[in-house]
């Protein structure tokens, strides 16, 4: 990501991130469960302005390789028709379905600019930003890797990237995936995230503004 929105690659090259395709199945799907699936979907949909996934084998979570060692689906379509059940309760169609209505209603992540790394105390944990150009809409996610197990960490955020001109404001992150609201006030904030619940936040960043009566808000 680095490479792709900060050097000369950004002139003219737009990536197509997909967390699955027809031909690979990764080991980490295979062994991974649910929560695999789900961040990896938030990380493809976020970092790029450009993505993908191989429909109802994604959407029902298809986990089995041909064979041990392999990066192929069993009982592929390549070789088969397929009868998939899409209305199995497990199914992630509605989660990608919120997480497409997100990239629509921000326009920070329609493009790669305005990509930054922030840092996060916890190796098994990775967060990032994209914004507009100027600040009005602005997007932190944060992500936990270890799909198995709980992880947390106090995060150390490039404030101004984010459009937090006043460091000593309290702000709002406003996670889209759930609909929870948490304030937070300078760069250094607790997060954490249960991968049996949900492994990801997307945060749309209200700063703390006052209207004509001068009451506080967000926006």
């Amino acid at each position: 990501m680095t490479e792709l929105t900060q050097t000369e690659l950004r002139e003219y090259f737009r990536p197509n991130f997909w967390p699955n395709t027809p031909d690979i199945l990764t080991e980490q799907m295979q062994t991974g469960g649910r929560a695999t699936f789900i961040h990896r979907l938030v990380l493809a949909a976020t970092l790029s302005s450009s993505y993908g996934i191989y429909g109802p084998a994604f959407e029902l979570q298809e986990h089995e390789p041909v064979a041990h060692g392999r990066e192929e689906y069993d009982h592929s379509e390549k070789y088969e028709i397929r009868d998939w059940n899409l209305e199995n309760p497990r199914s992630l169609a509605k989660l990608v379905g919120r997480v497409n209505a997100i990239r629509r209603e921000n326009p920070a992540l329609h493009s790669m600019d305005g990509f930054r790394f922030h840092h996060i105390d916890n190796d098994n944990m990775l967060i990032y930003s994209k914004a507009t150009a100027d600040r009005s809409n602005a997007v932190l996610v944060v992500v936990n890797l270890d799909p198995y197990a709980k992880q947390a960490g106090w995060t150390h955020l490039w404030l101004d990237d984010l459009g937090v001109t006043e460091h000593d404001r309290p702000f709002q992150v406003h996670d889209l995936l759930t609909d929870a609201r948490f304030v937070w006030r300078g760069s250094g904030n607790f997060v954490e995230l249960d991968p049996q619940k949900i492994p990801a936040h997307v945060f749309r960043i209200r700063r703390r503004v006052r209207d004509e009566r001068d009451f506080a808000t967000y926006q």
